[in-house]
């Protein structure tokens, strides 16, 4: 008897053009990923019943809870995908390379439809009206790219045969921490030990009364974002803007070259006045935990930029 191995794992994603409808097969991108717990669960009521003696009556089962996250590599390609989750539609121009502007803010979040496979039991769980809640990612000096992006769905249905047919399957090209840069209006930052970027659509769900007890959708609430940046203190700059209030535009980038490039950008960033802890006779470091806010200039808390050769993002035909 076959066992489930992660290894041979698939993970299948398609935008739905009705929220919680999974689109027809031949319709799905084959994503990468390193981890996944996204699925629906569905618990049990402890019984409560007096007067019946000691032995526990049959609990009762309770809502379904369809959520989870997955843990996906920052390449060239495929992040476009979750982008799209994330953020909505880009503005795309170009004829090769193509540059994808994503805006935050946007009403109109798409949901869509994601199904992992296991294919030794076999075991193929849809998963449908997904939407991406939020998306972090860290920055340092070496180790793999990766981001985490949390997903909040309606249900879940299982089979035994794949409901996804042809994927299309685009060439894997990651970025690597040594093509990052952090940058604070338009400057290199300078003395940068690690950053940490999270965009969060802080989606509400609507959870409404139904025979089949999932939930009705996810609203959009107040979009934020926010992180960290760990420095090896040398000068005062950031210190300086925490202390006096203003605000700053930060860019967190990976680039190969002209044409391979993804820049997360907060253009309106408030810095808090952190203590400066002395912990032994090395390097002192301090962590400012920014906060982005809307900015007048450019009608936006944030911009996401990103150059590939995908023509666009809309669901694949093969």
């Amino acid at each position: 008897m076959a066992r489930a191995q992660g290894a041979r794992s698939q993970f299948a994603l398609a935008f739905e053009s009705v929220y919680g409808t999974p689109p027809a097969a031949g319709s799905y991108w084959k994503m990468p990923f390193s981890r996944s717990t996204l699925g629906s669960e569905q618990g049990l009521i402890e019984d409560d019943l007096l007067g019946l003696g000691r032995d526990a009556q049959p609990p009762t089962r309770d809502a379904i809870t369809a959520d989870g996250e997955v843990a996906i590599p920052i390449d060239v390609r495929y992040i476009g995908v979750w982008l799209k989750a994330l953020f909505g539609n880009p503005v795309t121009t170009g004829t090769g390379p193509y540059t994808h502007v994503f805006s935050s803010g946007s009403w109109a979040i798409p949901s869509f439809s994601a199904e992992t496979g296991l294919p030794e039991v076999p075991h193929y769980a849809m998963v449908s009206g997904c939407m991406a809640d939020s998306i972090s990612f860290q920055m340092q000096r070496s180790g793999l790219v990766t981001a985490t992006v949390n997903v909040i769905a309606q249900g879940e249905n299982k089979g035994s045969v794949s409901a996804v047919g042809t994927m299309q399957q685009e060439v894997i090209s990651r970025f690597g921490s040594f093509t990052g840069s952090i940058s604070r209006d338009g400057a290199q930052l300078g003395n940068v030990v690690q950053g940490q970027v999270t965009y969060n659509n802080s989606l509400d769900r609507v959870e409404t009364i139904r025979a089949d007890g999932k939930i009705d959708g996810a609203d959009p609430g107040k979009a934020m974002m926010s992180g960290t940046i760990d420095i090896r203190y040398g000068d005062a700059t950031l210190m300086d803007q925490a202390t006096s209030g203003a605000a700053c535009e930060l860019s967190f980038k990976y680039q190969i070259d002209a044409e391979k490039s993804l820049e997360f950008v907060a253009h309106e960033v408030f810095l808090p006045k952190p203590k400066v802890p002395i912990e032994g006779p090395g390097g002192v470091q301090a962590s400012f935990a920014w906060q982005a806010a809307f900015d007048d200039g450019t009608g936006k808390m944030a911009t996401v930029t990103l150059i590939n050769d995908i023509a666009d993002y809309d669901n694949p035909t093969n």
